[in-house]
Protein backbone atom coordinates (compact mmCIF):
# COMPACT_ATOMS: atom_id res chain seq x y z
CA UNK A 1 0.00 0.00 0.00
CA UNK A 2 1.38 3.59 -0.88
CA UNK A 3 0.33 5.70 1.92
CA UNK A 4 3.05 4.71 4.46
CA UNK A 5 5.40 6.58 1.94
CA UNK A 6 4.38 10.38 2.25
CA UNK A 7 7.16 11.23 -0.07
CA UNK A 8 7.96 10.39 -3.62
CA UNK A 9 10.42 7.41 -3.54
CA UNK A 10 12.36 6.28 -6.48
CA UNK A 11 12.74 2.51 -7.78
CA UNK A 12 15.51 0.80 -6.29
CA UNK A 13 17.10 -1.77 -8.78
CA UNK A 14 19.12 -4.73 -7.07
CA UNK A 15 22.48 -4.38 -6.40
CA UNK A 16 23.36 -7.31 -7.58
CA UNK A 17 26.73 -8.25 -6.45
CA UNK A 18 25.62 -7.37 -2.22
CA UNK A 19 23.34 -10.26 -2.64
CA UNK A 20 24.63 -12.96 -0.27
CA UNK A 21 24.33 -16.53 -2.30
CA UNK A 22 21.23 -18.38 -1.81
CA UNK A 23 22.14 -21.66 -2.30
CA UNK A 24 24.27 -20.98 0.66
CA UNK A 25 21.28 -22.18 2.66
CA UNK A 26 21.75 -26.30 3.05
CA UNK A 27 19.60 -28.75 4.08
CA UNK A 28 21.87 -29.48 7.10
CA UNK A 29 22.13 -25.79 8.04
CA UNK A 30 18.53 -25.62 8.35
CA UNK A 31 17.71 -28.82 10.47
CA UNK A 32 20.20 -27.50 12.67
CA UNK A 33 18.12 -24.28 12.84
CA UNK A 34 15.13 -26.36 13.68
CA UNK A 35 16.62 -28.75 16.19
CA UNK A 36 15.01 -30.96 18.07
CA UNK A 37 14.75 -32.63 21.85
CA UNK A 38 17.48 -34.40 22.62
CA UNK A 39 19.67 -32.89 20.29
CA UNK A 40 23.44 -32.66 21.17
CA UNK A 41 24.98 -29.40 21.83
CA UNK A 42 27.32 -27.96 18.83
CA UNK A 43 30.86 -28.39 18.87
CA UNK A 44 32.92 -25.87 20.68
CA UNK A 45 34.12 -23.52 17.59
CA UNK A 46 36.12 -21.41 20.21
CA UNK A 47 34.36 -17.94 19.17
CA UNK A 48 32.61 -16.35 22.25
CA UNK A 49 29.08 -14.45 21.84
CA UNK A 50 30.21 -10.94 22.20
CA UNK A 51 27.43 -9.62 24.65
CA UNK A 52 24.37 -10.06 25.44
CA UNK A 53 22.51 -11.95 22.26
CA UNK A 54 18.91 -11.53 23.02
CA UNK A 55 18.46 -8.08 22.38
CA UNK A 56 15.57 -9.31 19.84
CA UNK A 57 13.86 -10.91 22.18
CA UNK A 58 12.08 -14.20 21.94
CA UNK A 59 8.88 -15.29 19.92
CA UNK A 60 6.26 -18.25 19.18
CA UNK A 61 4.15 -19.01 16.27
CA UNK A 62 1.36 -21.33 14.60
CA UNK A 63 0.74 -22.92 17.41
CA UNK A 64 -0.88 -26.53 17.11
CA UNK A 65 -2.64 -28.32 19.76
CA UNK A 66 0.73 -30.18 20.63
CA UNK A 67 2.98 -27.76 20.23
CA UNK A 68 4.21 -24.99 18.26
CA UNK A 69 7.52 -23.04 16.98
CA UNK A 70 9.68 -21.14 18.63
CA UNK A 71 12.05 -18.70 17.98
CA UNK A 72 14.94 -16.24 18.58
CA UNK A 73 17.88 -14.70 16.56
CA UNK A 74 21.43 -14.16 18.47
CA UNK A 75 21.94 -10.50 17.48
CA UNK A 76 24.17 -8.25 20.43
CA UNK A 77 24.50 -5.48 18.12
CA UNK A 78 21.51 -5.89 16.04
CA UNK A 79 21.60 -2.62 14.10
CA UNK A 80 25.13 -3.76 12.64
CA UNK A 81 25.54 -2.64 9.17
CA UNK A 82 26.70 -5.98 8.21
CA UNK A 83 22.88 -7.47 8.65
CA UNK A 84 24.43 -10.62 11.24
CA UNK A 85 23.92 -8.52 14.51
CA UNK A 86 27.06 -8.01 15.87
CA UNK A 87 27.66 -11.95 15.42
CA UNK A 88 30.93 -14.24 14.67
CA UNK A 89 30.90 -15.80 11.28
CA UNK A 90 30.54 -19.24 13.33
CA UNK A 91 27.55 -21.36 14.04
CA UNK A 92 26.67 -21.27 17.76
CA UNK A 93 24.84 -23.82 20.37
CA UNK A 94 21.52 -22.69 21.56
CA UNK A 95 19.39 -24.35 24.40
CA UNK A 96 15.98 -24.06 24.23
CA UNK A 97 13.13 -25.26 27.13
CA UNK A 98 9.86 -25.14 27.65
CA UNK A 99 7.86 -25.81 31.14
CA UNK A 100 4.68 -25.55 32.65
CA UNK A 101 5.38 -22.99 34.88
CA UNK A 102 6.78 -19.29 34.99
CA UNK A 103 9.79 -20.44 37.13
CA UNK A 104 10.79 -23.43 35.31
CA UNK A 105 10.24 -26.12 37.76
CA UNK A 106 8.28 -28.31 35.64
CA UNK A 107 10.37 -28.28 32.61
CA UNK A 108 8.47 -31.03 29.91
CA UNK A 109 10.70 -30.24 27.01
CA UNK A 110 13.97 -29.41 26.24
CA UNK A 111 16.92 -29.44 23.25
CA UNK A 112 19.50 -27.83 21.26
CA UNK A 113 19.15 -26.00 18.07
CA UNK A 114 22.21 -24.58 16.07
CA UNK A 115 22.15 -20.44 15.03
CA UNK A 116 24.57 -20.46 11.94
CA UNK A 117 25.50 -16.89 10.54
CA UNK A 118 23.86 -18.75 7.04
CA UNK A 119 20.69 -17.78 9.12
CA UNK A 120 21.98 -14.54 10.59
CA UNK A 121 22.12 -16.58 13.59
CA UNK A 122 18.33 -17.12 14.08
CA UNK A 123 16.48 -20.45 15.37
CA UNK A 124 12.95 -21.97 14.66
CA UNK A 125 12.87 -25.27 17.17
CA UNK A 126 9.77 -27.26 16.82
CA UNK A 127 8.45 -28.17 19.81
CA UNK A 128 6.10 -31.06 19.99
CA UNK A 129 4.33 -33.69 22.12
CA UNK A 130 2.60 -31.26 24.70
CA UNK A 131 -1.08 -31.11 25.98
CA UNK A 132 -3.41 -29.23 23.92
CA UNK A 133 -5.61 -26.23 25.26
CA UNK A 134 -2.98 -25.10 27.92
CA UNK A 135 -0.28 -22.28 28.39
CA UNK A 136 3.29 -22.67 28.11
CA UNK A 137 6.62 -21.11 29.26
CA UNK A 138 9.67 -21.19 27.23
CA UNK A 139 13.18 -19.87 27.36
CA UNK A 140 16.55 -19.78 25.16
CA UNK A 141 20.15 -20.07 26.10
CA UNK A 142 23.38 -19.26 24.18
CA UNK A 143 26.84 -18.30 25.91
CA UNK A 144 25.88 -18.03 28.94
CA UNK A 145 23.14 -15.79 28.30
CA UNK A 146 19.58 -16.46 29.36
CA UNK A 147 16.82 -15.04 27.26
CA UNK A 148 13.32 -12.93 28.74
CA UNK A 149 10.37 -15.62 29.55
CA UNK A 150 7.97 -16.04 26.47
CA UNK A 151 4.45 -17.38 27.28
CA UNK A 152 2.22 -19.28 23.94
CA UNK A 153 -0.30 -21.77 24.56
CA UNK A 154 -1.40 -25.05 23.08
CA UNK A 155 -4.74 -24.83 20.58
CA UNK A 156 -7.57 -27.37 21.46
CA UNK A 157 -7.64 -30.62 20.52
CA UNK A 158 -9.97 -31.93 17.24
CA UNK A 159 -12.80 -33.34 18.44
CA UNK A 160 -13.37 -31.19 21.45
CA UNK A 161 -15.33 -27.59 21.11
CA UNK A 162 -13.76 -24.62 23.80
CA UNK A 163 -15.94 -22.60 25.60
CA UNK A 164 -14.31 -19.82 23.37
CA UNK A 165 -10.96 -18.60 21.77
CA UNK A 166 -9.80 -14.86 21.65
CA UNK A 167 -7.60 -13.59 19.00
CA UNK A 168 -6.00 -10.24 17.97
CA UNK A 169 -5.28 -9.08 14.65
CA UNK A 170 -2.85 -6.58 13.21
CA UNK A 171 -0.57 -5.14 10.33
CA UNK A 172 1.03 -2.43 8.81
CA UNK A 173 3.71 -1.19 11.65
CA UNK A 174 5.75 1.53 9.60
CA UNK A 175 8.52 2.39 12.64
CA UNK A 176 9.33 5.25 10.63
CA UNK A 177 5.76 6.72 11.45
CA UNK A 178 5.03 5.67 14.93
CA UNK A 179 5.51 4.25 18.10
CA UNK A 180 3.87 0.05 18.26
CA UNK A 181 1.81 1.76 22.04
CA UNK A 182 -0.93 -0.35 20.41
CA UNK A 183 0.92 -3.60 21.03
CA UNK A 184 1.22 -1.93 24.82
CA UNK A 185 -2.88 -2.52 24.95
CA UNK A 186 -2.98 -5.93 22.71
CA UNK A 187 -0.62 -7.52 25.62
CA UNK A 188 -3.32 -6.28 28.16
CA UNK A 189 -6.05 -7.83 26.29
CA UNK A 190 -4.19 -10.99 26.56
CA UNK A 191 -5.53 -12.81 23.01
CA UNK A 192 -4.29 -16.95 22.38
CA UNK A 193 -2.95 -15.79 19.19
CA UNK A 194 -2.11 -12.58 17.25
CA UNK A 195 -2.77 -13.06 13.33
CA UNK A 196 -0.19 -10.54 11.61
CA UNK A 197 -2.05 -9.48 8.04
CA UNK A 198 1.13 -7.84 6.34
CA UNK A 199 4.07 -5.13 6.04
CA UNK A 200 5.39 -6.32 9.25
CA UNK A 201 8.65 -3.85 8.13
CA UNK A 202 8.71 -1.33 5.28
CA UNK A 203 11.22 -1.39 2.60
CA UNK A 204 11.48 2.30 2.06
CA UNK A 205 14.19 4.83 2.28
CA UNK A 206 13.66 6.38 6.32
CA UNK A 207 14.44 10.59 5.65
CA UNK A 208 13.92 13.49 7.47
CA UNK A 209 10.13 13.60 5.69
CA UNK A 210 9.01 10.61 6.38
CA UNK A 211 10.36 10.25 9.96
CA UNK A 212 7.33 10.56 12.08
CA UNK A 213 8.35 9.09 15.01
CA UNK A 214 8.85 12.11 17.48
CA UNK A 215 12.38 10.96 19.62
CA UNK A 216 13.70 8.16 17.51
CA UNK A 217 16.84 7.85 15.26
CA UNK A 218 17.28 4.73 12.74
CA UNK A 219 20.93 5.15 12.85
CA UNK A 220 23.03 4.23 9.77
CA UNK A 221 22.02 2.07 6.63
CA UNK A 222 17.95 2.94 6.21
CA UNK A 223 18.56 6.35 4.15
CA UNK A 224 18.26 4.17 0.63
CA UNK A 225 15.18 1.60 -0.31
CA UNK A 226 16.22 -2.54 1.18
CA UNK A 227 17.18 -4.51 -1.89
CA UNK A 228 20.03 -6.76 -0.12
CA UNK A 229 19.87 -9.53 2.12
CA UNK A 230 22.15 -7.35 4.38
CA UNK A 231 19.43 -4.57 4.05
CA UNK A 232 16.40 -6.63 4.65
CA UNK A 233 18.04 -7.91 7.72
CA UNK A 234 18.74 -4.58 9.39
CA UNK A 235 15.41 -3.45 8.52
CA UNK A 236 14.28 -6.14 10.45
CA UNK A 237 16.47 -5.86 13.52
CA UNK A 238 15.37 -2.02 13.60
CA UNK A 239 11.54 -2.38 13.72
CA UNK A 240 11.81 -5.03 15.93
CA UNK A 241 13.88 -2.67 18.65
CA UNK A 242 10.86 -1.45 19.97
CA UNK A 243 10.03 -2.56 22.79
CA UNK A 244 6.08 -2.92 22.85
CA UNK A 245 6.60 -5.36 19.92
CA UNK A 246 9.19 -7.42 21.77
CA UNK A 247 6.91 -7.57 24.58
CA UNK A 248 4.04 -8.17 22.49
CA UNK A 249 5.80 -11.42 21.25
CA UNK A 250 7.06 -12.85 24.53
CA UNK A 251 3.34 -12.72 25.89
CA UNK A 252 1.77 -14.63 23.04
CA UNK A 253 2.21 -16.67 19.87
CA UNK A 254 1.99 -14.53 16.04
CA UNK A 255 0.78 -16.42 13.03
CA UNK A 256 2.03 -14.15 10.55
CA UNK A 257 1.48 -13.51 6.27
CA UNK A 258 3.38 -11.37 4.32
CA UNK A 259 2.05 -8.85 2.15
CA UNK A 260 3.94 -6.62 -0.08
CA UNK A 261 6.17 -4.15 2.12
CA UNK A 262 8.41 -7.42 3.04
CA UNK A 263 9.33 -6.87 -0.34
CA UNK A 264 8.10 -4.28 -2.61
CA UNK A 265 5.05 -1.85 -2.96
CA UNK A 266 2.40 -3.52 -4.72
CA UNK A 267 4.66 -6.02 -5.93
CA UNK A 268 2.69 -9.33 -7.74
CA UNK A 269 4.61 -12.78 -8.30
CA UNK A 270 7.60 -12.02 -10.06
CA UNK A 271 6.67 -8.42 -11.23
CA UNK A 272 8.05 -5.67 -9.61
CA UNK A 273 5.52 -2.45 -10.02
CA UNK A 274 8.72 -0.35 -10.59
CA UNK A 275 9.66 -2.43 -13.66
CA UNK A 276 12.50 -3.93 -12.18
CA UNK A 277 12.88 -6.80 -14.74
CA UNK A 278 11.81 -10.16 -13.72
CA UNK A 279 15.71 -11.70 -13.73
CA UNK A 280 16.84 -8.90 -10.91
CA UNK A 281 13.55 -8.98 -9.21
CA UNK A 282 13.55 -12.87 -8.65
CA UNK A 283 16.46 -12.85 -6.63
CA UNK A 284 15.47 -9.35 -4.25
CA UNK A 285 12.15 -11.22 -3.71
CA UNK A 286 14.25 -14.70 -2.33
CA UNK A 287 16.12 -13.04 -0.15
CA UNK A 288 13.32 -10.77 0.87
CA UNK A 289 11.74 -13.74 2.15
CA UNK A 290 14.37 -15.18 3.63
CA UNK A 291 14.96 -12.53 6.30
CA UNK A 292 11.18 -12.60 6.92
CA UNK A 293 12.04 -16.28 7.59
CA UNK A 294 15.45 -15.34 9.83
CA UNK A 295 13.53 -12.84 11.69
CA UNK A 296 9.74 -13.87 12.71
CA UNK A 297 8.51 -17.26 14.05
CA UNK A 298 7.49 -18.53 10.98
CA UNK A 299 7.13 -22.96 10.11
CA UNK A 300 10.37 -23.97 7.77
CA UNK A 301 8.15 -23.98 5.14
CA UNK A 302 8.52 -20.97 5.03
CA UNK A 303 11.78 -20.12 4.07
CA UNK A 304 12.70 -20.28 0.53
CA UNK A 305 15.67 -22.53 -0.54
CA UNK A 306 17.72 -22.27 -4.04
CA UNK A 307 14.79 -19.77 -5.22
CA UNK A 308 12.38 -16.94 -4.61
CA UNK A 309 9.47 -19.20 -3.80
CA UNK A 310 8.15 -19.68 -0.24
CA UNK A 311 5.24 -21.70 1.07
CA UNK A 312 2.96 -19.05 3.10
CA UNK A 313 -0.78 -20.43 3.08
CA UNK A 314 -1.01 -22.83 5.67
CA UNK A 315 -4.36 -23.88 8.02
CA UNK A 316 -4.31 -23.70 11.90
CA UNK A 317 -7.31 -25.10 14.10
CA UNK A 318 -8.87 -24.15 17.79
CA UNK A 319 -10.29 -27.00 18.12
CA UNK A 320 -13.81 -27.68 16.33
CA UNK A 321 -14.53 -24.55 17.21
CA UNK A 322 -12.75 -22.68 14.11
CA UNK A 323 -10.30 -23.21 11.16
CA UNK A 324 -8.21 -20.38 10.18
CA UNK A 325 -6.93 -20.32 6.34
CA UNK A 326 -3.94 -18.44 6.37
CA UNK A 327 -3.34 -16.89 2.84
CA UNK A 328 -0.58 -15.20 0.64
CA UNK A 329 -2.22 -12.70 -1.45
CA UNK A 330 1.16 -12.10 -3.27
CA UNK A 331 3.45 -14.50 -4.84
CA UNK A 332 1.16 -16.44 -6.38
CA UNK A 333 -0.86 -13.31 -8.09
CA UNK A 334 -1.57 -13.07 -11.51
CA UNK A 335 -0.32 -9.45 -12.18
CA UNK A 336 -3.11 -8.96 -15.09
CA UNK A 337 -5.66 -9.59 -12.30
CA UNK A 338 -6.75 -13.01 -13.47
CA UNK A 339 -5.87 -14.60 -10.31
CA UNK A 340 -5.05 -13.60 -7.01
CA UNK A 341 -4.05 -16.69 -4.76
CA UNK A 342 -3.49 -19.19 -8.32
CA UNK A 343 -4.52 -22.08 -8.99
CA UNK A 344 -3.47 -24.79 -6.21
CA UNK A 345 -3.67 -22.20 -2.87
CA UNK A 346 -7.14 -21.25 -4.58
CA UNK A 347 -8.48 -24.97 -4.97
CA UNK A 348 -6.55 -25.72 -1.36
CA UNK A 349 -8.28 -22.80 0.28
CA UNK A 350 -11.97 -23.99 -1.51
CA UNK A 351 -11.88 -27.65 -0.40
CA UNK A 352 -10.59 -26.79 2.53
CA UNK A 353 -13.57 -24.46 3.29
CA UNK A 354 -15.72 -27.19 2.20
CA UNK A 355 -14.47 -30.06 4.35
CA UNK A 356 -13.32 -27.57 7.35
CA UNK A 357 -16.29 -29.38 9.76
CA UNK A 358 -15.32 -26.02 12.09
CA UNK A 359 -18.09 -23.94 13.36
CA UNK A 360 -15.98 -20.98 11.90
CA UNK A 361 -14.07 -20.66 9.25
CA UNK A 362 -11.71 -17.49 9.13
CA UNK A 363 -9.35 -16.59 6.55
CA UNK A 364 -6.34 -14.33 7.50
CA UNK A 365 -5.13 -12.83 4.66
CA UNK A 366 -4.03 -9.18 3.49
CA UNK A 367 -6.42 -7.29 1.05
CA UNK A 368 -10.12 -6.09 1.42
CA UNK A 369 -11.82 -8.73 -0.40
CA UNK A 370 -15.02 -6.36 -0.20
CA UNK A 371 -16.11 -4.32 -3.65
CA UNK A 372 -14.68 -0.77 -2.97
CA UNK A 373 -13.67 0.35 -6.55
CA UNK A 374 -13.10 -0.13 -9.80
CA UNK A 375 -9.79 1.29 -9.11
CA UNK A 376 -8.60 -0.54 -6.56
CA UNK A 377 -6.20 -2.65 -8.37
CA UNK A 378 -4.45 -4.12 -5.62
CA UNK A 379 -6.83 -5.78 -3.96
CA UNK A 380 -9.51 -8.11 -4.45
CA UNK A 381 -11.51 -5.83 -6.53
CA UNK A 382 -8.80 -6.12 -9.35
CA UNK A 383 -9.69 -9.93 -9.12
CA UNK A 384 -13.21 -10.14 -9.23
CA UNK A 385 -13.36 -13.40 -10.96
CA UNK A 386 -11.40 -15.17 -7.99
CA UNK A 387 -13.42 -12.82 -5.63
CA UNK A 388 -16.77 -14.48 -6.95
CA UNK A 389 -15.36 -18.13 -6.87
CA UNK A 390 -14.57 -17.52 -3.39
CA UNK A 391 -18.16 -16.05 -2.36
CA UNK A 392 -19.69 -18.54 -4.14
CA UNK A 393 -18.09 -21.18 -1.95
CA UNK A 394 -19.10 -18.94 0.98
CA UNK A 395 -22.86 -19.81 -0.18
CA UNK A 396 -22.11 -23.49 0.31
CA UNK A 397 -24.33 -25.17 2.95
CA UNK A 398 -21.19 -27.36 4.11
CA UNK A 399 -19.23 -24.12 4.81
CA UNK A 400 -19.91 -22.72 8.02
CA UNK A 401 -19.67 -19.15 9.09
CA UNK A 402 -17.24 -17.40 7.16
CA UNK A 403 -15.14 -14.77 8.11
CA UNK A 404 -12.08 -12.82 6.40
CA UNK A 405 -9.65 -11.08 8.79
CA UNK A 406 -7.71 -8.25 6.02
CA UNK A 407 -5.20 -5.72 7.01
CA UNK A 408 -3.64 -3.49 4.25
CA UNK A 409 -5.81 -0.02 4.43
CA UNK A 410 -4.16 1.33 7.62
CA UNK A 411 -8.07 1.86 8.33
CA UNK A 412 -10.35 -0.13 11.17
CA UNK A 413 -13.47 -1.13 8.90
CA UNK A 414 -15.97 -3.81 9.14
CA UNK A 415 -18.37 -4.78 6.23
CA UNK A 416 -20.63 -7.64 5.14
CA UNK A 417 -20.16 -9.50 2.03
CA UNK A 418 -22.86 -9.91 -0.59
CA UNK A 419 -23.22 -12.99 -2.73
CA UNK A 420 -22.52 -10.37 -5.89
CA UNK A 421 -21.43 -7.36 -5.25
CA UNK A 422 -23.25 -6.41 -8.65
CA UNK A 423 -26.55 -7.26 -7.35
CA UNK A 424 -27.74 -5.09 -4.99
CA UNK A 425 -30.43 -6.98 -3.56
CA UNK A 426 -27.48 -10.55 -3.59
CA UNK A 427 -27.76 -11.78 0.06
CA UNK A 428 -25.06 -11.37 2.73
CA UNK A 429 -23.31 -14.63 2.67
CA UNK A 430 -20.26 -13.29 5.14
CA UNK A 431 -18.59 -10.49 7.37
CA UNK A 432 -14.77 -8.81 7.24
CA UNK A 433 -13.10 -7.48 9.52
CA UNK A 434 -10.70 -5.04 8.38
CA UNK A 435 -8.03 -3.99 11.00
CA UNK A 436 -6.07 -0.63 11.18
CA UNK A 437 -2.81 -0.05 11.14
CA UNK A 438 0.09 -0.37 14.00
CA UNK A 439 1.66 2.70 13.29
CA UNK A 440 1.66 3.30 9.49
CA UNK A 441 0.28 6.61 8.33
CA UNK A 442 1.22 8.24 11.85
CA UNK A 443 -1.57 9.45 14.25
CA UNK A 444 -4.47 9.46 11.90
CA UNK A 445 -8.35 10.49 12.81
CA UNK A 446 -11.47 9.61 13.24
CA UNK A 447 -12.17 10.08 9.34
CA UNK A 448 -10.31 11.32 6.72
CA UNK A 449 -10.53 12.06 2.99
CA UNK A 450 -10.89 8.12 1.88
CA UNK A 451 -13.85 7.36 4.29
CA UNK A 452 -16.54 8.25 1.45
CA UNK A 453 -14.65 5.88 -1.15
CA UNK A 454 -15.84 3.12 1.51
CA UNK A 455 -18.84 4.16 3.27
CA UNK A 456 -20.60 5.04 0.07
CA UNK A 457 -21.59 1.71 0.11
CA UNK A 458 -24.29 -0.13 2.12
CA UNK A 459 -22.22 -2.87 2.63
CA UNK A 460 -19.50 -1.35 5.21
CA UNK A 461 -20.83 -0.72 8.68
CA UNK A 462 -18.22 1.23 9.77
CA UNK A 463 -14.77 3.36 9.38
CA UNK A 464 -12.38 4.40 11.35
CA UNK A 465 -8.97 6.30 10.38
CA UNK A 466 -7.19 5.90 13.91
CA UNK A 467 -4.22 3.02 14.67
CA UNK A 468 -5.08 0.50 16.34
CA UNK A 469 -5.62 -3.33 16.18
CA UNK A 470 -8.85 -5.54 16.76
CA UNK A 471 -9.97 -8.11 19.24
CA UNK A 472 -12.19 -10.68 18.51
CA UNK A 473 -13.97 -13.46 20.99
CA UNK A 474 -15.32 -16.77 19.56
CA UNK A 475 -17.57 -18.89 21.17
CA UNK A 476 -20.19 -21.59 19.78
CA UNK A 477 -22.65 -19.03 19.40
CA UNK A 478 -21.07 -15.35 18.16
CA UNK A 479 -17.50 -13.94 17.40
CA UNK A 480 -17.32 -10.34 18.85
CA UNK A 481 -14.98 -8.12 17.23
CA UNK A 482 -14.06 -5.12 19.49
CA UNK A 483 -12.10 -2.02 17.35
CA UNK A 484 -9.25 -1.26 19.66
CA UNK A 485 -7.87 2.32 18.65
CA UNK A 486 -5.18 5.02 20.12
CA UNK A 487 -5.58 8.29 20.21
CA UNK A 488 -1.73 8.76 18.40
CA UNK A 489 1.46 7.10 17.94
CA UNK A 490 3.89 9.88 16.86
CA UNK A 491 4.96 10.57 20.16
CA UNK A 492 6.04 8.34 22.67
CA UNK A 493 3.99 8.05 25.93
CA UNK A 494 1.03 6.09 27.76
CA UNK A 495 -1.23 6.41 24.85
CA UNK A 496 -4.65 5.05 26.17
CA UNK A 497 -6.81 2.74 24.22
CA UNK A 498 -10.25 2.48 23.70
CA UNK A 499 -13.16 0.58 21.62
CA UNK A 500 -14.68 2.71 19.13
CA UNK A 501 -17.22 0.13 17.83
CA UNK A 502 -18.27 -3.82 18.95
CA UNK A 503 -19.94 -5.84 16.29
CA UNK A 504 -21.28 -9.25 16.77
CA UNK A 505 -21.66 -11.76 14.15
CA UNK A 506 -24.25 -14.79 14.79
CA UNK A 507 -23.36 -18.44 13.96
CA UNK A 508 -25.72 -18.90 10.67
CA UNK A 509 -26.57 -15.67 10.13
CA UNK A 510 -24.07 -13.71 8.38
CA UNK A 511 -23.65 -9.80 8.40
CA UNK A 512 -23.11 -7.78 11.32
CA UNK A 513 -24.72 -6.18 14.33
CA UNK A 514 -23.27 -3.02 15.85
CA UNK A 515 -23.35 -3.47 19.78
CA UNK A 516 -21.37 -0.90 20.90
Amino acid sequence: MDRAAPVPIPPARPRRRSFLQLAGVSSATLLAGVGAPGTAEATFTGERVPGDPFRLGVASGDPAEDGFVLWTRLAPEPLAADGHGGMPRAPFDVGWEVAEDERFRRVVRRGHALATPDLAHAVHPKVRGLRPGRPYFYRFTAGGHLSPVGRVRTTAARGTTPRAFTFATASCQAWYHGWFAAYRHLVADDPEMVFFLGDYIYEYAITAANLWRRGADPGEGHDRETVTLEEYRLRYALFKSDPDLQAAHAATAFVITPDDHEVENNYAADTSRYGIPPEDFAPRRAVAYRALYENTPLPRAALPVGGPDARLHRRLTAGDLASFHVLDTRQHRDPGGGDILGPAQERWLLDGLRRSGATWNLLAQQVAVMRVGDDRVDQWDGFPASRQRLLDTFRDPAVANPVVLTGDTHRAIAGELRANFADPDAPVVGTELVTSSIASDGDGAETDKHEADWTRHPWVKFYNARRGYTLCRLTPAELTADYRSVPYVQADGEAPVSTVARFVTETGRPGLERVG
